[in-house]
């Protein structure tokens, strides 16, 4: 099946680039409940990529996420789990308390509502509304659902929904295990605030915005197909393939370097100053910052710095 369609823009969205994009979806999960039990099958034994970088005193694990995943795939066990129990903190790209997860939707309503007497529906022209429509539809969503939202928020939640609705669980999420196995004892730290997540996407012109919704919403027939064949990449720890998903389809750059690039350089940074203080560090992403072109690997390179593949 060529899944070309899909846009790198959703595929990096599939990947886990921006954490509050699942953080917005989750009071819709916990509205309609869990997704209809599936047949029961066979656990999978996944090895997903795990990455360091190290000096005499310092070792900073990357570890590639998904934020929502089917149940079934079982990852942590062996060297990933070693690697996190031997860890000093956990570092995620925003904080993902609960707290912060509620802090979330506040700030949505403070950055991504429309004005008053806009409505989403009324940016778009006869055929993109006709697009619209079918695809919330699809979704078993009315009409005006996200009417009162700009159109970044419609194109995040149509990404994330149709997978919520097919199997796809947060609870099995990657961060959520992480945070699970860490527990209480081990300190937290984050790459970026919500707010800066959330600027990435609200600081787009509306034309952008609703050339991304509309991207998502042509292909939401193919969003599940597409992180099917990218968990399946992910569980093998096949990076190559995962990389060439990546970058199959780029076609907006300036997007592809507000959700990707950019933020690859500045973790690289961090991760380069964190290297001057001791410890072990458990660094925790979107899978999408790890693979493809100027991933978070190549910027440390540019910065003179060696990583090691681990898993």
């Amino acid at each position: 099946m060529k899944l070309n369609r899909i846009s790198t823009n959703i595929r990096t969205l599939l990947l886990g680039a921006s954490a509050c994009a699942f953080a917005l979806v989750a009071p819709a999960q916990a509205q309609e409940g869990a997704p209809a039990a599936a047949e029961a099958q066979e656990a999978v034994a996944a090895t997903p990529a795990l990455w360091k970088v190290a000096d005499e005193d310092t070792t900073i694990y990357l570890f590639g996420t998904v934020h929502a995943l089917p149940d079934g795939i079982e990852w942590y066990h062996g060297p990933l789990a070693e690697a996190l129990g031997s860890s000093e903190i956990l570092v995620t790209e925003i904080e993902m308390t609960p707290e912060s997860m509620a802090a979330t939707q506040q700030l949505v309503l403070a950055k991504g509502v429309l004005p008053e007497g806009q409505t989403l529906r009324d940016l778009l022209n006869d055929e993109q509304r006709a697009v619209y429509e079918a695809a919330l539809a699809k979704v078993d969503l009315p009409a005006g659902a996200f009417d009162r939202f700009e159109p970044w928020y419609g194109a995040m939640m149509m990404t994330m929904l149709p997978l919520l609705k097919q199997g796809y669980s947060l609870d099995a999420g990657v961060e959520k295990v992480l945070e699970a196995k860490a527990g209480n004892g081990m300190e937290r730290g984050a790459l970026e605030t919500i707010e800066e997540q959330l600027s990435i996407f609200d600081g787009l012109p509306q034309e952008a915005q609703i050339a991304f919704l509309m991207e998502t919403v042509e292909g939401v027939d193919e969003i599940k197909a597409m992180l099917d064949q990218m968990v399946a990449e992910w569980a093998e720890g096949d990076a190559t393939e995962l990389a060439r998903l990546m970058n199959e389809g780029m076609t907006d750059p300036v997007l592809a370097e507000r959700l990707l690039y950019a933020r690859n350089a500045n973790w690289a940074e961090w991760i380069d100053e964190r290297l001057d203080a001791p410890g072990t560090v458990f660094v925790a992403v979107g899978a999408g910052h790890l693979a493809g072109q100027q991933s978070v690997q190549d910027k440390l390179a540019e910065l003179g710095i060696e990583t090691t593949r681990v898993q």
